[in-house]
C-alpha cells in the first residue's frame, strides 16, 4: 500500500534523508522513529506529496506520487504535527469541505459518527479559531478519516489530546489498520508505538537503522531479552550504550556527623 524506494532529500549540503527504502502492507501499523532531525516528517512529507524527492520513487496504492499526485492523494491522509485548520470556518464546514474535496457524496452519517466519536458534536458549529489545540487536532483527524483512506499518516499525533481522545484515537488506528489501511505513526512517545504498532522503522541522520517487527529488533541488538522495552531497544539502535557514572564522592569526612 506505501511503497518508498532509495528515497533522498537534500537540502542544499545537508542530507536529510539518505537512501530509505520501505513498505508497509495493507493491515499494519509502522512506527516511525528517531532522534530530532532524523528524517521522518521529511519522510512523511514526501509521501503526502508536500516534498519532492530529491531521488527515489514513493508510491501509494499503486500510484507514484511524483507522477500521478491526484491518483495518490486520493488514497491518503496525512495528519501532521500541528494541522492547519480554516479560521473562518466551523467544525462542520471542514468536513463539508474534505467531502467535496474527495467527492463523498454519503459524507454527512460519516461526518456525524466522527463528530460523535471523537467528542466534537457540541462543537459542531464552532469555528476553528475558537477551539483548543487538542479540539484542532481533533478535527483533523475526522477530515482524515472521512473519505476512507487506504493510507494514513500520523506524526506526533497525540500532541495536545486529553486520556479519553488518546485512547479513542488509538481505537480508531487499530480499527482502520483492520479494516486493510496502511498507517505510519511518528512519534516520540515511545509507549504509543509499542502499544499499537506492528512495524517499526528506526531512523538516525536520514538512515535506516532497523526495519521489521519488535522481536526482530530485540533480537539484532545483542544482549536484549525478549521483554525488552522498545525504549531499550531505542537507545541501543540509536546511539552508544551509556553506563552509570561513578557514585558522587563525599566532600567530607564519612565519619563527620551532620551539625
Amino acid at each position: 500500500m506505501i511503497v518508498v524506494q532509495d528515497y533522498h532529500k537534500v537540502y542544499r549540503e545537508t542530507v536529510a534523508v539518505d537512501g530509505l527504502s520501505f513498505e508497509v502492507a495493507p493491515g499494519s501499523i509502522l512506527g516511525l522513529l528517531g532522534p530530532n532531525g532524523a528524517g521522518k516528517t521529511t519522510t512523511l512529507r514526501a509521501l503526502a506529496g508536500i516534498l519532492r524527492p530529491t531521488r527515489g520513487r514513493l508510491f501509494v496504492a499503486g500510484h507514484d506520487v511524483v507522477a500521478d499526485p491526484v491518483a495518490a492523494k486520493r488514497e491518503l491522509a496525512y495528519i501532521p504535527d500541528d494541522p492547519k485548520l480554516f479560521d473562518a470556518l466551523t467544525v462542520w464546514e471542514h468536513l463539508q469541505f474534505i467531502a467535496s474535496a474527495y467527492r463523498v457524496d454519503d459524507y454527512r452519517e460519516k461526518g456525524e459518527e466522527l463528530l460523535r466519536r471523537f467528542d466534537l458534536t457540541e462543537k459542531r458549529e464552532s469555528m476553528a479559531q475558537e477551539l483548543s489545540r487538542g479540539m484542532r487536532q481533533k478535527v483533523a483527524i475526522c477530515c482524515a478519516y472521512l473519505h476512507e483512506p487506504r493510507a494514513i499518516l500520523f506524526d506526533e499525533p497525540l500532541t495536545g489530546l486529553d486520556p479519553y481522545a488518546i485512547r479513542t484515537l488509538k481505537e480508531s488506528i487499530i480499527e482502520r489498520a483492520a479494516a486493510g489501511a496502511a498507517v505510519v505513526v511518528s512519534s516520540h512517545l515511545l509507549s504509543l508505538v509499542e502499544d499499537l504498532c506492528t512495524h517499526l522503522l528506526i531512523l538516525n541522520r536520514g538512515r535506516c537503522l532497523f526495519q521489521g517487527t519488535l522481536d526482530d529488533a530485540r533480537a539484532q541488538y545483542a544482549g536484549l531479552q525478549g521483554s525488552a522495552s522498545l525504549e531499550e531497544v531505542f537507545f541501543r539502535a540509536t546511539g552508544p550504550v551509556r553506563s552509570p557514572g561513578p557514585a558522587p564522592v563525599a566532600s567530607g569526612p564519612v565519619d563527620q556527623p551532620a551539625p
